[in-house]
């Protein structure tokens, strides 16, 4: 059976939209985009590269995987996370997509998430990683499918935004499993499911 591991950036108020640019993510009028640029660091690189060390799948939601194929799916540059992102199968969980044909090696899957993930999760195979996508981050963790978080804990509050859990979330323990600082403030912090 494979694993499931989230790696979302949030802030200290829990907010995680719009982290890469200015016009990632504006729903709801949100204003802050790319307020996560000015805390990557060497460490912040290191640490996410040790996650690309491992054979892995990509899972994503359909707006997230849309706005990765801008930002990774046309480049075509030595840097070692546009070389991963572009050679990884990447699952997109959509009910609204025809087709994945948009990059390279990506996968439709095609339905409720918590049902097609839960078919892909049982089967054979590498572990399945999910970069953002909150909606299906909240959605798969609802069902117990989340075996793994890791956090970038930014050092600042935003105010407003989309939060990683609004409502309620299921009651779910987690264990601490590791963590490393960066020179900029930012807590990885690594936790799974007890």
């Amino acid at each position: 059976m494979r694993q499931i591991n989230a790696t979302l950036s949030i802030t200290l108020d829990g907010v995680i939209q719009g982290l890469g640019r200015p016009d990632e993510d504006t729903r709801g009028g949100f204003t802050h985009g790319g307020w996560g640029g000015r805390y990557n660091d060497e460490v912040m690189g290191r640490e996410m590269g040790k996650g690309m060390a491992k054979p892995a799948d990509m899972l994503f939601g359909h707006r997230t995987w849309t706005d990765f194929i801008t930002a990774w799916g046309t480049r075509a540059d030595d840097n070692p996370f546009t070389v991963y992102m572009n050679a990884a199968s990447k699952y997109v969980v959509s009910r609204t997509l025809e087709n994945a044909d948009a990059w390279q090696n990506s996968i439709l899957l095609s339905g409720e998430a918590a049902e097609t993930v839960a078919k892909l999760k049982a089967g054979p195979g590498n572990d399945l990683t999910i970069i953002g996508s909150a909606s299906l981050v909240r959605s798969l963790h609802a069902e117990g499918l989340i075996d793994n978080f890791t956090l970038l804990i930014h050092p600042l509050t935003l105010g407003t935004g989309t939060r990683l859990f609004e409502g309620p979330a299921p009651l779910t323990e987690f264990e601490l499993t590791g963590s490393v600082t960066t020179t900029k403030g930012v807590i990885i912090a690594h936790y799974t499911r007890r």
